[in-house]
């Protein structure tokens, strides 16, 4: 079973009747769904998800007049209805699971997430909004809401990074995966450094997956889930997620430094499909630049081609 599912069933066969009996007309200002932290969220959950703050539940969207007035007794209302739910619960909430569902002013519920109530109107705010966040409170799944405001500042995050932000970050982690990756992991298993070997490794695995959902145009979520969501992206995405596998377990350190050339020439090779860059180089970090010319907005491009 997965959450997101049952949550849905949940809403239209329990929930939903009794709003609709408590809100009356005031039912169409409402909006209602699963959406936010929780691997259910993003249809990653499993048998090993169920111990915590999993189960029947869903969120309730309300504006902030709307929530002055009905708030509270509208979260009185879903205390009050049924815990289980097809022999499913009741949700076990953890230490840091509390406000998973239940009712939240919109704005509020956005600026949870990323700190404010809007998508950005700016190149700079765009620019250092954690990513994790954006995937976070733009997954899941609205159930209802015909009033709209909730879907509206939803589907501003969900047209992604304005274009100049996007290319700003790929090439900045064009110039980390290669310098960890190409340059660094082989040095640090020739200096005999097995953690700074380690690390750089896994600086380049987490930089190579951020590639792809950028190329994507898709938020990477929360690094538990990024190698396995990446097996669902259209563009290299099952293809990167058997080559970062194949990296990971390999054991022979000169067999991994031509896993990470293959996964570089990959990435080049769809950067330049995308006509981001035309460099003939197979060294990542010499397309860093490159990218970063291609931008319009002449702040970013004249940004230290490393941030982003």
């Amino acid at each position: 079973m997965k959450g997101l599912a049952l949550a849905e069933r949940y809403f239209h066969e329990v929930g939903l009747p009794a709003l609709r009996e408590h809100c009356g007309p005031r039912l169409d200002r409402l909006a209602a769904g699963l959406v936010g932290d929780g691997s259910e969220c993003f249809g990653f959950d499993d048998e090993f998800s169920r111990d915590h703050d999993w189960g029947p539940g869903f969120c309730v969207w309300l504006t902030p007049e709307d929530f002055a007035r009905d708030g509270l007794g509208i979260q009185r209302l879903l205390e009050t209805l049924p815990g289980t739910f097809e022999g499913w619960g009741p949700r076990r909430i953890s230490r840091w699971g509390e406000g998973r569902v239940g009712v939240f002013e919109i704005s509020a519920f956005y600026r949870g997430f990323i700190g404010m109530e809007n998508a950005p109107t700016d190149l700079e705010a765009w620019l250092w909004l954690p990513e994790n966040s954006l995937a976070a409170c733009s997954n899941g799944r609205v159930f209802l809401d015909p009033l709209g405001e909730f879907s509206r500042r939803r589907q501003a995050l969900l047209a992604y990074y304005p274009e100049d932000v996007r290319r700003k970050k790929i090439a900045a982690r064009c110039m980390t995966a290669g310098q960890a990756g190409q340059y660094n992991y082989g040095r640090c298993v020739r200096r005999g450094e097995p953690f700074a070997a380690l690390y750089a490794e896994t600086k380049f695995c987490a930089d190579a997956l951020s590639l792809v959902f950028l190329l994507n145009r898709k938020y990477a979520p929360f690094y538990k889930w990024v190698h396995r969501a990446a097996r669902e992206l259209p563009v290299l995405g099952d293809w990167m997620h058997e080559r970062i596998r194949e990296l990971v377990w390999e054991s022979d350190p000169a067999r991994k430094e031509e896993r990470i050339e293959k996964i570089a020439a990959g990435l080049i090779g769809q950067l330049v499909a995308q006509g981001l860059t035309d460099s003939p180089s197979s060294f990542l970090p010499d397309h860093g630049p490159a990218i970063q010319n291609t931008i319009r907005d002449r702040g970013l491009r004249e940004r230290n081609v490393w941030v982003g």
